[in-house]
């Protein structure tokens, strides 16, 4: 009773929570009995995206505004004491075409959260990184000692946000933690992430699949368990000024996640290249592997959710999110 009273307490402001990990995250964070507030981009409707019909809807203040502008972002967050910073522009091939937007965005965005926070001495603040940071594997499985390559502008904002929340740990003392999730995939995603591209167009299409390059590998996590190592990250002060892995360990390559979800779907696919899903060549990270040891021997997360059950998850969602909507557009 006294836990959940402390929760209670703590007011938690999340970031970009109206997005595919950040509603589910916002959701977990009301059950598990903390004071929720979400901040999200401002729109004319005032639509609160993946939380808008949240079953937890009324457990949770919303605020409207801008990453990129310090003022609402200050206002935000000066009645709480934790951020789960997520809020960031995440599409790579748009980074291509607008690398300003994503300067903006994720690292003068994550400069507004850090000077808010330092302001107003919160007592956490973790910002959430990317496996891209990486870049294409060097070693595998990938620790958090591999060395930063950004292959992307997208990529390298999130780098330099990284680094400038590290910097505010050692020049501040800012109780900064990084949190540095591998690919996750669920309910909710984008359409234009890869496991909600090959599902779409597996139930859609009429037998064939339109994909860039097959030959890169990647580390799934099931979403559920991407936000319960928020929750135990949270938890263990060991983090603070620490960067930490989160994925399953685990490798697979895109042909053979086609191979996979066609197989669970019981359809038949060709595949057929098409060149405007392909990074640049001296752009594509051909190889990302979790080493998930810092987080696995320093609290109690484990991933729960098997790769096949996460994906038949996903399946049944897409399926039922397509009955009600007239749009193949996800909000992200």
């Amino acid at each position: 009773m006294i836990k959940k009273l402390i929760k209670m307490l703590k007011k938690i402001l999340i970031t970009g929570a109206a997005g595919f990990i950040g509603s589910h995250l916002a959701e977990l964070c009301v059950k598990s009995g903390y004071n929720v507030k979400v901040f999200d981009r401002y729109n004319s409707d005032s639509n609160f995206g993946w939380l808008e019909n949240s079953d937890f809807r009324k457990d949770i203040e919303f605020v409207l505004g801008d990453i990129r502008d310090y003022d609402s972002v200050s206002k935000a967050i000066k009645d709480c004491n934790i951020v789960f910073h997520l809020a960031a522009l995440i599409g790579i091939p748009y980074s291509y075409i607008s690398p300003l937007a994503y300067i903006k965005t994720n690292i003068e965005g994550t400069y507004n959260i850090l000077e808010s926070s330092k302001n107003y001495n919160l007592d956490q603040i973790i910002i959430t990184s990317t496996s891209e940071t990486y870049g294409s594997a060097q070693y595998t499985p990938i620790d958090e000692k591999h060395p930063l390559v950004g292959q992307s502008p997208y990529s390298a904002s999130k780098i330099a946000a990284d680094q400038l929340s590290l910097s505010y740990f050692s020049s501040y003392n800012l109780p900064v933690k990084i949190i540095r999730p591998f690919n996750t995939f669920g309910p909710r995603q984008s359409n234009r992430a890869i496991i909600p591209t090959i599902i779409s167009q597996s139930l859609n299409s009429n037998s064939t699949i339109k994909l860039g390059n097959l030959e890169p590998t990647r580390d799934f996590t099931y979403v559920e368990d991407t936000c319960n190592a928020y929750l135990e990250i949270l938890k263990k002060d060991i983090f603070f000024g620490e960067v930490v892995n989160v994925g399953s360990n685990n490798e697979i390559s895109i042909k053979n996640l086609v191979d996979k979800i066609c197989s669970i779907v019981e359809i038949k696919m060709n595949i057929v290249n098409d060149s405007m899903r392909e990074r640049p060549s001296k752009s594509e990270v051909q190889q990302l592997v979790c080493d998930n040891n810092k987080i696995i021997n320093n609290t109690n997360w484990r991933p729960k959710e098997t790769f096949e059950n996460g994906i038949i998850k996903t399946i049944d969602w897409i399926k039922n999110y397509n009955k009600f909507s007239n749009s193949d557009q996800y909000h992200v």
